[in-house]
């Protein structure tokens, strides 16, 4: 199916479009750098020879992602899981979930996917993290589309209203997945929660009522849990720069130290759960509420999903007694387990590096990032 002009900007490319890419890609000096350094078993020759011969971008993530993402796994976890309610429901849908890793939360979805429908979800990113060319191109490939973060006040509506019709085109009428973090940039404390301008942003498409315009999106809430976050450490050193200094901002060079930390370092076991569509629930939505309302209400129900579905570890619940001096759930680890988890608190902390560094309020910090997944869980789970 043809995908309208109007979203050439922000769309990943198509199968006819791959060719002449994938050339200036290969030529890309920057490319070959990174390509090397992922594949050092493979001459690059051979990774452009792959490359040539995936015909569509289903084809170059199953010759090139999704080994990188296998050997990824192999090597810094204990392993991927998935649930579903519904496998029915893993097609046509709009997969919002929490938000941990800048690149992983979406690409593991992807070989999910892959391996229990044979398709992926095509992917939300800011354009803040298209810091070179060649990644811009690289991700489109990768069934990508673009979120024009960087578009003026005055650009910022109609950015926001192509945006919204891209994705009901891509779900109504491509029956095509997409995944959409529930906020804009990681919940850094792993307080999970909806931004309720992203879902005003879904309905732009439309001028009917809010929630007519959300039910044919199908929404799926999707809950991502990581055992071990390895971006735990620079997330607190964060914390304690905007403490310290309200007006900090992270630079280019921040997010790739997050995205190659995040790709590289233990994540022990992964769990990802994809809920049934909301259709039913926010059909029972009061339309006498006002849209504001309304979009609060289908947010706080993402929300509540994504708390329920998560999957705990050890981690969760000794942390949890560290923050908050609770040990109802004493039981849930051993004497080992806290040897080791205090033996990693400690590390962490020890990896920050920051001249005034507040060890205290860094511990709190990480503690919260763990504590905080099961304190949500309790509260759905009532």
């Amino acid at each position: 199916m043809t995908i309208p002009k109007e979203f050439d900007e922000i769309r990943p490319y198509v199968p006819e479009e791959l060719p002449a890419v994938y050339e200036e890609l290969i030529a890309d000096p920057e490319f070959k750098m990174v390509i090397e350094h992922i594949f050092p078993q493979i001459p690059f020759e051979k990774v452009a020879e792959m490359m040539r011969n995936s015909k569509t971008n289903l084809d170059f993530q199953k010759a090139l992602v999704y080994p990188f993402l296998g050997t990824l796994i192999q090597k810094f976890s204990r392993g991927i899981t998935m649930s579903y309610d519904n496998k029915e429901h893993l097609g046509a849908i709009l997969s919002i979930s929490n938000h941990r890793d800048i690149i992983l939360d979406s690409a593991f979805l992807c070989l999910l996917m892959v391996q229990n429908i044979d398709n992926t979800v095509e992917i939300a990113i800011g354009d803040n993290l298209l810091i070179r060319p060649w990644i811009k191109k690289l991700v489109r490939v990768n069934r990508s589309f673009i979120v024009q973060r960087s578009a003026s006040i005055r650009e910022m509506l109609a950015s926001s209203k192509r945006l919204s019709s891209y994705i009901h085109h891509a779900i109504t009428e491509r029956k095509q997945p997409v995944w959409i973090a529930q906020r804009e940039g990681r919940a850094k404390d792993s307080n999970d929660t909806t931004q309720e301008g992203l879902i005003k942003m879904f309905s732009m498409y439309s001028n009917e009522d809010i929630i007519d315009s959300l039910k044919v999106l199908n929404i799926a809430p999707t809950t991502i849990s990581y055992e071990f976050d390895p971006c735990d450490y620079l997330k607190a050193k964060e914390f304690q720069q905007k403490r310290d200094n309200p007006e900090h901002k992270k630079s280019p060079i921040d997010d790739l130290i997050n995205m190659q930390t995040g790709l590289f370092g233990y994540k022990g076991a992964i769990h990802y759960h994809v809920a049934d569509v909301i259709n039913e629930q926010i059909a029972q939505i009061d339309r006498e509420l006002t849209k504001n309302e309304k979009t609060a209400t289908v947010a706080r129900i993402i929300d509540h999903i994504i708390h329920k579905n998560y999957r705990l570890w050890p981690v969760n619940y000794y942390y949890y007694e560290l923050l908050t001096g609770d040990s109802q759930f004493a039981d849930k680890y051993t004497e080992a387990d806290k040897e080791q988890l205090d033996k990693y608190l400690a590390e962490r902390i020890e990896k920050v590096d920051l001249p005034n560094k507040d060890e205290a309020f860094l511990r709190t910090k990480i503690l919260e990032m763990y504590a905080n997944p099961l304190i949500n869980y309790l509260k759905a789970t009532k």
